[in-house]
């Protein structure tokens, strides 16, 4: 099994620690993929591992720090005492002290990392290109697994495929003026999540002044609000079988005096308690019908099927209580979704091994050179008359 190098010229000592935890990134959800990581890296510890804590600045840069730090040690970006590192690509690839190239080093090894970033590039394909190129294994989705269950309109195009009921979903641009259903609407960044630069508006009008704003600026869906409708949410796993866990029903913040409050659940809803998902108000396991329950675990099977999950991701549904609708996946949930795995009972350690079994055993990076064999290179009289 390769092992993946950590070089730190402070070490004297090869350290072995077969296990890293990626967090953080240039994300909305920088802070919670902190506490996601922090959440891991503590868990694994406490199993004994030797683990490697990574942490990606919201400058896009690479440090090496201690994996028992607290939230609080994050608060003003880099903590004290952590290692700049840089990631390398290629079959000696791994991430090596960013230092002069002729300082004394000394690797730290691991053969698996748990990535916990959330959103933007840490869950959108663009990490997992990269350690598939370092030929690091990882948990969680790929590369093609990741781009889809990022890109709204993507997925929901491949849950309309299948013949899962969806809402209607078009793209919104500038050049929109006609949707095919009535308002209102709800505006959501096309690559996104948690609710982040969620609005809910009257018209397609007003949806169109708001595709400046930092959130929709790489693009924007519309579909039909339905305040009717409220989220469940459910975690699915594949390995080492396919298994549903409880559903939840996250509970929106009250307005006040106690009044219904927001329209729709909102960033500070799912994440703002400390713990990140683990400490958002919820009802687990959700009240619905038996039926309705059985729809949406058997739907949630077939949406890891299509979806490629891998790891554990969280899939989120709208329903009144009777109609449902596939909303969106979430490739690597807030806290892995851990708090939803009470029945069955699915203990975080236990989750978090069975991620890194799968990393181990079904690695991302399987290229292959089948078909290069030069023959069209030789066949090429020159590289203008082949181009002509």
């Amino acid at each position: 099994m390769v092992a993946h190098r950590i070089r730190c010229h402070r070490s004297e000592e090869l350290i072995v620690s077969d296990i890293a935890v990626i967090f953080g990134g240039p994300s909305p959800e920088h802070d919670v993929s902190i506490l996601t990581g922090l959440q891991a890296a503590h868990e694994l510890q406490r199993a004994g591992h030797g683990v490697q804590a990574l942490f990606w600045s919201k400058t896009g840069e690479w440090f090496g720090v201690d994996a028992a730090l607290e939230a609080t040690a994050f608060i003003d970006g880099v903590p004290k005492g952590a290692q700049a590192l840089r990631l390398v690509l290629g079959a000696d690839g791994g991430f090596e002290a960013s230092g002069s190239r002729f300082s004394k080093q000394k690797p730290t090894e691991f053969d698996v990392a748990v990535v916990c970033c959330h959103g933007g590039p840490g869950e959108d394909g663009t990490l997992q290109a990269a350690l598939d190129g370092a030929g690091i294994a990882y948990t969680g989705p790929g590369v093609a697994a990741a781009a889809l269950g990022m890109d709204k309109l993507a997925f929901g195009g491949v849950m309309v495929a299948a013949g899962l009921p969806t809402l209607p979903r078009v793209a919104l641009t500038a050049t929109t003026d006609e949707v095919g259903f009535a308002g209102p609407y709800i505006v959501k960044p096309r690559f996104g999540g948690s609710s982040i630069g969620i609005e809910v508006v009257v018209d397609v009008a007003t949806a169109k002044d708001l595709l400046g704003s930092v959130h929709l600026r790489g693009g924007a869906v519309l579909e039909p609000f339905r305040p009717d409708l409220y989220d469940v949410q459910v975690a699915l796993r594949c390995w080492p079988d396919t298994e549903v866990s409880a559903i939840e029903r996250p509970l929106r913040s009250p307005g006040p005096g106690g009044s219904a409050g927001k329209e729709i659940l909102g960033y500070i809803d799912k994440y703002v308690g400390g713990e990140g998902m683990a400490g958002a108000p919820r009802e687990l396991p959700a009240d619905l019908a038996t039926g309705l329950a059985d729809d949406l675990r058997g739907a949630s099977r077939r949406i890891g099927e299509l979806a490629l999950v891998r790891g554990v991701a969280r899939i989120d549904f709208l329903t009144d209580g009777g109609e449902w609708v596939v909303n969106e996946i979430n490739t690597i949930p807030g806290s892995l979704a851990r708090y939803l795995w009470i029945d069955p009972v699915v203990p975080f350690g236990r989750l978090l091994d069975d991620m890194i079994a799968e990393a181990r055993a079904r690695p991302m990076a399987r290229y292959s050179v089948a078909g290069a064999d030069g023959l069209v290179l030789r066949g090429a009289s020159s590289i203008a008359a082949k181009l002509a």
